[in-house]
């Protein structure tokens, strides 16, 4: 509705008033208010809001990564809690589906486990033979943080001896996919260079990825070297990989990245947000160092009023106690007196300062940083001084995310190398799946798994221990997930395990541990207190 508006006309019994504002024309959008009267930004394209500005969001990512403290707690904690050592394969085959029973499943699933470690566990899964399939996880999760995304090509080479698959993985760094020509190589992206044609086919090439008429992604242009590397002097060359084999659909190339926009094909690095709170703080954090340093030192300086000759305090000390035999070095002596000449002062550094606004004010940006980035500063600074309950909330929040991340790493890497791999085993007959390569539904449900890493931290193992047992006895979840989510381990090797365990012990007529009994009316902790045994 018009409102506060001058009469301009009347109409008959109608009264015409003039339209100042509509829905956020005078909140939100304003740009007659003052406080917004200069902020005027505009979205575009993703192309022009994000791949333009994308060499020197890697760039800044990658130094403050390797230069910021607060940045590297960020990528490596989000690193651990993610991956941690590797996500394990834990298969589950639906056994429905394929007309077997649970037990065959099983059975099944641990053979499938075996003879995928067998591959997994090797550098020779590595086209450079340089990390195991599990440390590859690490290197790919950490330049997808870094540099928005992380690329990984499916490559077959001749199987060695203890080594009977092809498959073999190499990784490629964000910014090797690239637009064919030597403009993506000179630095700075312009608008006009972010897209161009592929005179072969017509087809767009979006910063090194190429899409057809739909905008469906068909292939990656890589390039045989980094950019801006005074290292390798060969001349560039772009490869065409296309995504997607044409006789069996399954990828070639995984490119592992958390799109945020429609029609966007490349990955923003996870501190873009924050860059510039983190490099504030970095340079706020130096400078109160470097104060502190020099507070610490005691330091004197000569003040002459006119041009003389000759320095007395040179005869301070003797000879042989000189350190430097520079005559423009002074040296202090201790319980040494002397006499400047006329016209000479000495003046020592004025020491008093205070840090006492440094930690409050840094906590405060902390925070902020911790919020863009779904961190709490209590995790990103490892610092759990809080009551139970806030550490606690602060740790649920941050592993909901490291859970979402884990899903969406697992879905662009781990799933996609497992199902590639399932495949060759398949058909090279060291697995048994009847109907994987006649109908889909049946690959589908014979590819099921579940991927399991590091588990979250435990302030009080009683409760969850206790949390965790309601849950199964509810049937909300399983001992198997249960095992690998609290502890990281596998239900059936515990299991096993427990079983030989018992037995000896039975054979050496030693008593049976007797199963714990935890109190369910154990009070909460208060506020700042910690929990009683």
């Amino acid at each position: 509705m018009p409102t506060s508006a001058p009469v301009t006309q009347q109409v008959g019994a109608q009264i015409l008033r003039q339209i100042i504002n509509t829905g956020y024309s005078e909140s939100g959008a304003s740009y007659r208010k003052g406080s917004l009267a200069a902020w005027r930004p505009i979205q575009s394209s993703p192309q022009s809001d994000i791949d333009v500005n994308l060499n020197t969001l890697r760039a800044r990512s990658a130094d403050a990564a390797m230069g910021l403290p607060l940045a590297t707690s960020a990528i490596n904690t989000s690193r651990t809690s993610v991956i941690g050592a590797g996500l394990r394969l834990s298969p589950k085959p639906k056994y429905k589906l394929l007309g077997i029973t649970s037990k065959e499943a099983e059975e099944w699933g641990q053979i499938v486990k075996e003879e995928f470690d067998l591959w997994a566990s090797s550098k020779f899964c590595d086209v450079l033979r340089k990390n195991n399939w599990y440390d590859m996880q690490d290197i790919a999760y950490q330049r997808y943080l870094i540099d928005g995304d992380s690329f990984a090509a499916f490559k077959y080479r001749v199987p060695v001896p203890g080594m009977p698959y092809s498959l073999r993985i190499q990784l490629f760094e964000a910014s090797r996919i690239c637009n064919p020509g030597v403009q993506s190589l000179l630095g700075a992206i312009s608008p006009w260079s972010v897209v161009v044609k592929n005179p072969d086919n017509g087809n767009r090439i979006i910063n090194g990825v190429e899409v057809d008429d739909d905008g469906a992604v068909v292939a990656y242009w890589i390039c045989n070297k980094y950019p801006y590397d005074p290292t390798n002097t060969q001349l560039p060359k772009w490869v065409r990989v296309e995504a997607f084999g044409k006789l069996t659909g399954q990828p070639n190339i995984l490119q592992i990245s958390h799109d945020e926009r429609p029609e966007q094909y490349r990955g923003v690095p996870y501190l873009a947000p924050v860059l510039e709170v983190l490099k504030q703080v970095g340079r706020y954090t130096e400078a109160e160092l470097t104060a502190a340093i020099i507070k610490s030192f005691f330091s004197v300086f000569f003040k002459e009023s006119y041009a003389g000759t000759g320095f007395p305090i040179e005869q301070a000390l003797s000879q042989r106690d000189k350190v430097s035999l520079n005559p423009n070095d002074f040296e202090l002596g201790s319980g040494t007196m002397n006499v400047l000449p006329p016209g000479y002062d000495v003046t020592s550094v004025d020491a008093s300062r205070t840090l006492s606004t440094y930690e409050p004010f840094t906590n405060q940006l902390i925070k902020q940083i911790g919020a863009g980035l779904e961190q709490p500063y209590e995790v990103i600074l490892k610092a759990f001084n809080s009551s139970y309950t806030a550490s606690r909330a602060a740790l649920l929040q941050a592993w909901a995310a490291y859970k979402i991340r884990r899903v969406w790493f697992s879905r662009d890497f781990n799933q996609p190398s497992y199902e590639t791999w399932l495949g060759e085993a398949v058909a090279i007959r060291r697995i048994k799946a009847p109907g994987f390569f006649t109908n889909p539904l049946i690959r589908k449900a014979w590819c099921n798994a579940e991927w399991y890493g590091p588990v979250m931290g435990v302030l009080d193992p009683v409760k969850e221990v206790q949390a965790s047992a309601a849950r199964v006895q509810q049937g909300i979840s399983t001992r198997e997930k249960e095992a690998a989510e609290m502890t990281g381990t596998s239900w059936d090797e515990n299991i096993e395990r427990l079983a030989i365990e018992q037995e000896r012990m039975q054979a050496l007529g030693l008593p049976l541990e007797p199963v714990a009994k935890t109190k369910t009316d154990e009070k909460e902790p208060e506020e700042g207190g910690s929990v009683k045994e």
